[in-house]
């Protein structure tokens, strides 16, 4: 009996540690199986059992037996028939594996397999790992170029252009696992590319040129600007952006300077104002998602728009007349010439480059002397208006190449906001601010048009001016085409690129002195 006793107490340790070892889950004994000094035993037989199946039935019957005498020991009782229901501190034997055990394994391990599979689009290891830098710019490159295809399709164009489609697609294919929501990729394009992008847009912004050439459209940019600024107070005060915590009040910033100037600004003040990624991805697809339904309303109203004077047919007969009998016949305007000109120089393109980049590393000393963090791409906007103002002729000639390589790292940009986003935090906070936008630049549009009409002003240089501040230079550059508005095309675009150089500064001084002091407001 000692001797038994000794290799029943061994016997129980040694068996649910191998049960381990093999991935079994060993389950404690029901109560009225326990013996009272001795381990639980019932499992032992269905732990022990390994592949070979002709020695389970002998090992089932070999622990059954130890766990009678165990317990027959510690009662007193000596050893019973096992056909007899256990009672008084007595154990039976367990019943052989049933393959009720094996679909019940089976089902768990089909669970397991299925909630990997969640974890695979949830965040977890994704088809391109984040290391892959080949495979990361691949599919950022593919995205961009996808974007670019969709907003020359109807589908696209309506869906909001190639910003929307492009973050929509990486948003996408981060939510399935097949880009990873984050990657050392995505900081070369937020920290590198993006300040490049920035004098590459700014290479017109010759103020004196924008402050003579504008004419009457530049006082209904700055009548926009402020309706986009009444606009953000009065969407602050209804759309509850509670939920968001201390960072409502910086999104409105952001989403004010965006529609004074564009995406540039909105990020820029998102870096200032340090903004979670994931606020800002859902900000900018909410934004985007917005300006299809603005953009289209905007053409809705320039349907039964009057055609400037200027561009009239006995205007311009007249303009040619005088302009031949004058001699001056060949135009030195050197923004209307790179606006019309739609050809790319490799050698323009990498002067271009050079300048952005001289641009920005002259900027990136000045603002490590800051205060703060996030001034990098506003000292960038301010250089560059200061380089463009100084040599006007020779840095203005380089925009169209450098518009052009601008288009395609801002479409880099947008895939990585798309990528970085959640589709689940983003249904819990895009409609907020969707809805913020909207009433933002509802109140912009509704206040440009009512107050330019008492002011006098041409409802065509209202909506142009309404475009640059909503959409930027190029998409006013654009309406004005499209129209047939051709004494519009360089006032907007001049204005737009104002907006980009006096955004980020507008969004950030009113964020902190009037936005920051709001009461948020809560469901």
């Amino acid at each position: 009996r000692p001797m038994l006793a000794t290799a029943c107490a061994a016997l129980a340790p040694a068996s649910r540690a191998g049960g381990f070892a093999r991935g079994i889950e060993i389950s404690p004994p029901a109560p009225h199986l326990r013996s009272a000094s001795s381990q639980p035993l019932h499992r032992v037989a269905n732990n022990a059992c390994s592949t070979p199946r002709h020695n389970c039935h002998q090992r089932n019957a070999a622990a059954a037996a130890a766990g009678r005498k165990c317990a027959s020991m510690s009662s007193g009782v000596g050893d019973s028939d096992p056909r007899v229901p256990a009672r008084h501190g007595h154990v039976a034997a367990p019943p052989p594996p049933t393959p009720h055990h094996h679909r019940h394994t089976a089902r768990t391990r089909g669970a397991s397999l299925r909630t990997n599979a969640f974890a695979l689009g949830a965040g977890g290891a994704s088809l391109i790992a984040a290391t892959d830098q080949w495979g990361m710019w691949a599919a950022i490159l593919c995205a961009c170029s996808f974007g670019l295809w969709g907003d020359k399709k109807r589908w696209g164009a309506y869906l909001g252009g190639a910003p929307l489609v492009s973050t929509l697609a990486a948003l996408f294919m981060s939510n399935v696992g097949i880009l990873p929501t984050e990657s050392p990729v995505y900081g070369v394009v937020t920290k590198f590319l993006l300040p490049l992008a920035v004098p590459l847009l700014l290479l017109t912004a010759d103020m004196r040129r924008v402050l003579t050439a504008t004419g009457r459209v530049l006082g209904c940019f700055f009548l926009g600007s402020v309706g986009t600024t009444l606009g953000t107070v009065i969407a602050y005060a209804v759309v509850p952006l509670g939920s968001l915590g201390d960072e409502g009040w910086k999104v409105a910033a952001a989403l004010m300077a965006r529609h004074i100037g564009g995406a540039v600004n909105y990020v820029a003040v998102a870096g200032v104002l340090d903004i979670s990624p994931a606020i800002v991805a859902a900000g900018l697809a909410a934004d985007n998602l917005m300006n299809a339904f603005y953009f289209a309303g905007l053409f809705y109203l320039a349907r039964s728009t009057p055609t400037p004077k200027e561009d009239t047919p006995e205007y311009i007969a007249a303009f040619a007349a005088e302009a031949t009998d004058s001699g001056d016949g060949n135009s030195d305007d050197v923004i209307l010439k790179a606006e019309g000109s739609d050809s790319f120089s490799v050698l323009k393109g990498s002067y271009a480059l050079s300048v952005a980049a001289v641009v920005c590393a002259v900027s990136a000393v000045i603002a490590r002397q800051l205060p703060g963090q996030g001034w990098h791409i506003p000292v960038i906007t301010l250089v560059t208006v200061f380089v463009a103002t100084l040599l006007p002729k020779p840095i203005g000639k380089l925009a169209p190449s450098g518009e052009a390589l601008a288009a395609l790292v801002m479409q880099c940009f947008f895939v990585t906001v798309g990528a970085a986003g959640s589709i689940s935090a983003m249904m819990s906070t895009a409609p907020a601010l969707f809805f913020f936008s909207v009433i933002q630049v509802a109140v912009h549009l509704g206040f440009t048009l009512v107050m330019g009409k008492i002011l006098g002003m041409q409802r065509a240089d209202l909506l142009i001016a309404s475009n640059a501040n909503v959409g930027g230079p190029t998409t006013a550059a654009a309406m004005a085409a499209a129209k047939g508005w051709k004494s519009l095309l360089v006032p907007g675009m001049l204005v737009g690129v104002l907006g980009y150089a006096v955004a980020t500064f507008l969004g950030i001084g009113f964020g902190y002195a009037v936005i920051s002091k709001m009461p948020l407001v809560f469901w």
